[in-house]
């Protein structure tokens, strides 16, 4: 499988991203994304592809571009569908199943059929759930950086409460996720960046 460039995933960003605001929002976002994979990977053979965990951390989030009005709005209501999105933006570029799934299998700690199902999720009823190792770790490294207006860093124990709400279940494979992975550095990014750490 060809791995598309960093630049080749740029372009594809700045094809589909309504203004340069969101362009650099998104964008932003997913290189830190791939630093932060960088960085948990820096300290132990986790048995992935880097190339392929590169691409995924900068495409996990194109789908979020679909959710703009025209007068630069994101639309927060559809928040959900952006992997689903980037997914279907990905196929239709011709990229291969592998990179897709990067964009529908990184929400939260994997969608299940009965989550989508029971939670009455506006997402066809089915798995999004990380598989291989490089999709879990995307998934994983996604959890300590928000989008939100500011942007901020997530710590890892921040990240479990929030996403305890959803169920024990969702709170139990987040540990799974930080044993395996371990907890990555915040510190230094978030004074590169600018944003806080909560």
């Amino acid at each position: 499988m060809e791995i598309p460039t960093t630049d080749d995933i740029r372009a594809l960003h700045l094809k589909y991203a309504p203004d340069e605001a969101a362009f650099e929002r998104v964008f932003t976002h997913c290189e830190i994304v791939w630093k932060i994979a960088q960085h948990l990977m820096s300290r132990a053979d986790r048995g992935v592809d880097p190339e392929l965990v590169r691409a995924g951390c900068l495409l996990h989030d194109i789908g979020v571009y679909r959710l703009y009005d025209a007068d630069g709005r994101r639309d927060g209501r559809s928040y959900l569908l952006h992997g689903m999105l980037g997914h279907e933006i990905l196929a239709s570029e011709g990229l291969p199943e592998t990179l897709c799934r990067f964009c529908s299998c990184h929400t939260g700690v994997g969608l299940t059929k009965e989550d989508v199902l029971k939670q009455g999720l506006p997402l066809p009823p089915a798995d999004y759930v990380a598989v291989t190792p490089e999709e879990r770790l995307v998934m994983y490294a996604d959890k300590f950086h928000s989008k939100s207006t500011p942007p901020r860093f997530v710590s890892p124990e921040t990240y479990e409460v929030a996403v305890g709400r959803f169920g024990e279940d969702k709170s139990a494979a987040f540990r799974t996720l930080r044993a395996v992975f371990g907890d990555p550095e915040l510190d230094g990014l978030a004074s590169e960046y600018g944003h806080a750490v909560t």
